[in-house]
C-alpha cells in the first residue's frame, strides 16, 4: 500500500519535477505559470534606482505546452500607473534562454516584471515583484 501511495505520489508530481528551467549559482527567482516555469535574475544584482541592468532568464515547458519562440519583457509600477521609459530588447541565447537588456527603473517603490511568453499555439504573461529601495 505505502508503495502505491509513493508511486501515486510521483505521476503526479512528474509533470512539474519534469520541468526546471534553473539557471547555474543558485540566484535566480522562479516563477510557475500553467504553460511555463521560469527563472530569472538580475545583472548586476542588485537591481539599482537609475541604473541600467538586465534579466538572465532560463523557460521550459510544462508537459503539453510548446517551448516559448518569443519573449517580451516589461515593468509597470502598479501604484503609479506607468511603465519604464526605456524600451528593453530581448536576445536568445540558446534553448528556452534568454536575456533581457536595457531595462532601467527610474522611481523607487514597488516595480511589476512582465515575461511574457509565446508559442505558435498559445502564450502565458508571468509576473514578479520587485522593490527598489
Amino acid at each position: 500500500m505505502r508503495l502505491r501511495s509513493a508511486l501515486a505520489g510521483l505521476l503526479i508530481a512528474a509533470p512539474a519535477l519534469a520541468c526546471d528551467p534553473g539557471l547555474p549559482g543558485g540566484d535566480a527567482a522562479r516563477i510557475e505559470g500553467q504553460r511555463y516555469v521560469l527563472a530569472w535574475r538580475p545583472r548586476p544584482a542588485p537591481i539599482r534606482l537609475g541604473e541600467f541592468f538586465a534579466l538572465e532568464i532560463a523557460v521550459c515547458a510544462r508537459d503539453g505546452a510548446s517551448v516559448p519562440t518569443t519573449l517580451r519583457v516589461d515593468a509597470q509600477m502598479p501604484e503609479h500607473r506607468h511603465g519604464m521609459n526605456y524600451r528593453p530588447s530581448v536576445a536568445r541565447a540558446g534553448e528556452g534562454r534568454f536575456v533581457a537588456s536595457g531595462l532601467l527603473f527610474h522611481m523607487p517603490g514597488r516595480w511589476e516584471l512582465a515575461f511574457d511568453l509565446r508559442a505558435a499555439e498559445h502564450g502565458e504573461t508571468l509576473r514578479a515583484s520587485v522593490t527598489i529601495p
